[in-house]
Formats: C-alpha cells, structure tokens, sequence
C-alpha cells in the first residue's frame, strides 16, 4: 500500500534525481571554455576524465558498504552535498591539478548519490500499483535540460565559470537542504536467493556471480553510449564546426531534451509494448541518433541526431537501475556492481575518445569509432537483461 509517508518520500527522492542532473548539466556545456581556460588539448580532457573515472571506481566499491553501514539516506545526502560542493572547485580551476581535484570529488561522491537514490526510488516505485522509475530518471534529465538551458545562457551572457559554479552549487543545496526530511529513514532488505545458509565457497560464488559479471558489462555498455552522447557534443560542435560557446551548449542540451521526453513517456510505453521491446527500440534509435550526430556534415543536423540518441539512451538506465536495485542479497550489491561497469566505462571512454580526436579524425569520427562497438555490445547483452527482467513490471 502506498501511503501517504511513501508519497512525501517519493517526492524527496525525486528532488534528489533532478538536482543531481543539474550538477552534472552546470559544467558539462562549458567543459570546451574549460579546457582553453587550463590550457589543454582535448586529448588532456579525456585523459583527465579517465583519472577522474578511477575514483568513481573507489566509490563503487565502497557504496555496498556504506548503504549498510549508514543507510541510503544519510549516504545520499552526505554524497548529494559534497558532490554539489565540487563544482565551485572546478569553477576556479586554472591548473589541470585543480581541475582533477574538483572532477574526482564529483565522481566519487555522485556514485554513492546515484546508488542511495536509486535504490530508495526503486523500493517506492514497487509500492505503486504503475512504476515511477523511468520518470525519475526522466526527472535526471529535466534536471540536465534546465541546468544545460542555463549554462548556454549564462555562457553567452559572458559570466564567468567561477560566478556561475558557485551560484549553482548554492541553489542545488538549498534544495536538497529543503528536501531531506521526506526521505525514507528504514532501508528495505530483499530476501537473498539462496535458500539456506551460505559457507564460505557459496559465499565466493556470490561474490562473483555471473548475474553481477552481467550488471558490468551491461552497465559499461549503456554508459558508453550514454556519455559518447552527453560528455562530447559540446567539442562536437566547437572544434568540427567552430560553433559558439554559447551554440556548443546546445548539443548537450539536445541530447538531454531527448532524454527527457523518453523518460516520461518510457513507463507508459513499457506498459503497452513490454519493457524488453522499449530496450530494443531504444538501443535501435540510440544507434541511428549517435551515428547521425558524429557523421552528418552540417550543424543542425547534429542536433537532430543527438537529440534523437537521447531519446535512445533514455531508458536504458532506468531499465537497469531498477532492475539492479531488485538484486537479492545485501543491499546496493546489484547497484554496486552494475555503477562498477558505469564507472569502468567513465575511466576508458573519455581516454579513448579525447586520444582519437587529437589525431587527424574529427571529433565525430572519433566518437563513431566508439559508439559502433558499444551498440554491438549492448546488443549482445540483450538477452542477458531480458532473463534479469523476468517478473519485473512491464516486461
């Protein structure tokens, strides 16, 4: 029975979704006045992203244990806090060293903030009688349209990273400040899959079981194709194109407009066609979008195509988020596992790309080259997400 308490958490919940998008939207539009304003090559971003990756790692690792340790609430606020306070750090950057201190404290922390909130928004979605989770993440991205609409704003407008970070950062703690007490306080603990008690070597196998192998690999896929999407389209237009700053915004916010509307309308879909049709639709128009936005040669038709990947890689996510969360057995194992291969994806992509693009191919080029074996991969993980999502709503 969902409750009135349930409804007051659901809505905190969904505030942390949202703030936690905008975060990542405030910095993200400006990473190429970023760069000229360190002085590096866009090679030395990827690299920089990748070292960044590893901490994200750390958290990944850790985020099993400290869901157990404090519970998903104080986790998800302490990490919502410290993750909003890293982007003054990276507002002030001048040095690549400070620039890595500020992306490290944002990944480490955003993982054990995705993980709390994940896992509170997935135990409140199986309470309703039709799931919320794609909607959440729907709110993850209106949350990057808001934050990515300002950010090309205030870009064009010429103030400066520093005044705009610190004015973020404010804003978003004041909302998860106001939003905090209508979390849930009790963590819900879902019954392990083994029908005794485990020894030692049954434990082992756990540890490493294929199910969690699979939360990986799935995970390092969609994360992919996700940040091929968000974190370059911005470089896509100011170095193949010579866009503005301002304009160079947009093509984060183009993917994110699209990556809201098909998370607000992916519950319903899933309701009508089955949750494993809207992932096979959405690995097919991720792929056509992605392959549009990094070889078209004209500027607006990169648009299009990166607003059309968003509306692929929309629920990708909220698909595997969900599913995760449902995992048996301690709590924030299944999380842990599948944010392992987010984070995993977040160390290589970025190096794999920025190397590519510092070479004679294009910014385009070099994110096609990565995009192609990511959507092979995803589709041969498929039937692997399809067993997971037996029983799960909407498949």
């Amino acid at each position: 029975m969902f409750t009135p308490s349930d409804q007051r958490a659901l809505g905190a919940v969904a505030v942390q979704f949202f703030v936690n998008g905008a975060i990542f939207a405030s910095f993200i539009p400006r990473l190429p006045e970023i760069r000229d304003r360190v002085d590096i090559s866009v090679a030395e971003v990827g690299l920089l992203l990748s070292i960044a990756g590893i901490s994200g790692l750390v958290g990944s690792a850790v985020v099993g244990p400290a869901v157990s340790r404090f519970g998903t609430r104080q986790v998800m606020l302490a990490a919502g806090t410290l993750t909003a306070l890293s982007l003054p750090v990276i507002g002030i950057a001048r040095s690549p060293l400070v620039l890595l201190v500020g992306l490290i404290a944002l990944q480490t922390f955003d993982v054990l903030m995705d993980v709390a909130m994940n896992m509170q928004g997935s135990w409140l979605s199986a309470r309703r009688h039709t799931p919320v989770m794609t909607r959440l993440h729907g709110l993850w991205s209106l949350g990057t349209v808001i934050g990515g609409v300002s950010a090309s704003r205030i870009a064009a407008a010429g103030i400066s990273i520093s005044v705009h970070l610190a004015c973020a950062a404010a804003i978003l703690l004041m909302a998860l400040g106001l939003a905090s007490r209508g979390l849930l306080r009790v963590d819900e603990h879902p019954a392990s899959d083994a029908s005794g008690p485990m020894d030692g070597g049954s434990a082992a196998k756990r540890r490493f079981s294929p199910v969690l192998a699979a939360f990986l690999l799935v995970g390092f896929f969609s994360i992919a194709l996700e940040s091929t999407a968000i974190d370059w389209a911005a470089f896509r237009l100011t170095d193949d194109f010579a866009a503005t700053t301002g304009v160079a915004a947009l093509g984060y916010v183009a993917v994110a407009a699209g990556m809201t509307g098909g998370r607000f309308s992916g519950d319903f879909i899933a309701a009508r066609l089955g949750g494993n049709r809207l992932l096979s639709m959405s690995i097919v128009l991720t792929g056509v979008g992605l392959a549009a936005a990094t070889l078209s040669p004209g500027q607006n038709f990169t648009l299009v195509g990166y607003a059309i990947a968003g509306l692929g890689v929309a629920n990708l996510s909220p698909i595997l988020y969900d599913t995760a969360a449902q995992h048996p057995g301690r709590p924030g194992v299944g999380l842990g596992a599948l944010t392992g291969g987010l984070r995993t994806a977040n160390l290589t992509v970025p190096l794999l790309v920025g190397t590519l693009a510092a070479t004679r191919l294009s910014v385009g080029s070099a994110i096609a080259i990565v995009t192609l074996p990511s959507v092979i991969g995803f589709l041969a993980m498929s039937a692997v997400i399809s067993r997971l999502r037996v029983g799960a709503p909407g498949s």
